[in-house]
């Protein structure tokens, strides 16, 4: 079975950039918390955007094999524009009202006294701009080394 050159490069290279997004944010986590968290290989929001560096990788890797003028690189740009814009956008702006509606309640709650528990609403959803841009980043070097992997193993 081939890999190269094939959808299966593109989608290992889309889960291996993902995945390795997630992995630098255990990393931070622990550099700055001196504690590991494996919840975070599973949560979403934080530096760099595994959604971005996904799409992106996936983009990227159809571009090395089919071309920047193929159909398919069309259609997955197009797609990759899209998570990345709901990254920064719309998950974002979720993540900001949950924040305000989080405040709201514990407010509510120390005014009168309540002690019913109640669930806080999750805050980190989004990505900034620049959390984005970075997934891009990492979207674009992942699947370059992986498409090219035998010549870079050829020159060590």
């Amino acid at each position: 079975m081939q890999f190269f050159n094939t959808g299966l490069e593109a989608l290992f290279s889309g889960l291996l950039a993902a995945s390795i997004a997630q992995l630098i944010k255990v990393i931070t986590y622990l550099y700055t918390h001196k504690k590991i968290n494996f919840k975070i290989f599973t949560t979403t929001g934080g530096m760099p955007s595994s959604h971005t560096a996904g799409v992106i990788a996936l983009s990227t890797s159809v571009a090395l094999i089919e071309g920047i003028d193929s159909m398919l690189f069309a259609i997955s740009l197009g797609f990759s524009l899209i998570v990345m814009q709901d990254a920064s956008g719309v998950r974002r702006a979720a993540g900001k009202t949950a924040a305000t509606l989080n405040r709201l309640v514990d407010e509510f709650v120390q005014k009168n006294h309540e002690v019913k528990p109640y669930t806080a609403l999750k805050e980190l959803l989004g990505h900034t701009p620049l959390e984005v841009f970075c997934g891009a980043i990492l979207g674009i070097i992942v699947p370059c080394i992986v498409h090219n992997y035998d010549q870079i193993i050829a020159l060590i």
